[in-house]
């Protein structure tokens, strides 16, 4: 069965990167291919999208060019091509038991620096452990009602523009103060998830 041109454009995608990420090590055509466990003038096919490699030589490949198959197959080209979240795309994570609910308001990719929530308060709604696993640095900026943070045995009560940065290993939880809704914008740095 012959490749529709769909196949051969995204061959010809692999093939550029793989070339680009050798070309960046500065390893030369035979070099990789050894390394591989390939002839040179099979990776020049695959290379040129005139052969297209098993899943076992893809990742050999992207092992010996220290990245991953996700993306020598372009898994991340759609979030460099379009790094806007609408709103109807926000993704809902959960709800916990006391009511507050979390959204992922950026995109899915695995060599992100950080990851961006929206905490979303009812009324005496809490994170309650949510972000327990923490690690890194945390921002959180309060967008609408009052919340009171508590942080290391002290009580933080922020309005609407008020922010706050602290360590993850820190002692702390964000508990809605406001007699209705409140807003929080959550900042994570490394990613949570």
């Amino acid at each position: 069965m012959k490749p529709d041109k769909e196949t051969i454009s995204q061959m010809k995608r692999i093939g550029e990167r793989i070339k680009r990420k050798r070309e960046q090590f500065n390893f030369q055509l035979n070099e990789l291919a050894e390394k591989v466990g390939i002839s040179p003038s099979a990776l020049s096919q695959i290379e040129k999208a005139k052969s297209f490699p098993s899943i076992i030589t893809l990742k050999a490949i992207a092992e010996n060019l220290h990245t991953t198959v996700g993306e020598l197959i372009g898994e991340n080209d759609s979030l460099a091509n379009n790094p806007v979240v609408h709103k109807a795309d926000i993704k809902f994570i959960e709800q916990n038991k006391s009511g507050a609910m979390f959204y992922l308001l950026s995109q899915h990719d695995t060599s992100k620096q950080m990851d961006t929530y929206l905490v979303r308060f009812s009324k005496a709604s809490a994170i309650d452990g949510f972000f327990a696993n923490a690690f890194g640095q945390i921002f959180s900026y309060v967008l609408s009602g009052e919340v009171r943070f508590d942080l290391d045995g002290k009580s933080f009560i922020l309005k609407p523009g008020d922010n706050i940065y602290f360590n993850a290993k820190s002692q702390f939880n964000a508990i809605n103060h406001f007699d209705g809704i409140s807003e929080i914008l959550w900042i994570q740095s490394p990613p949570h998830f």
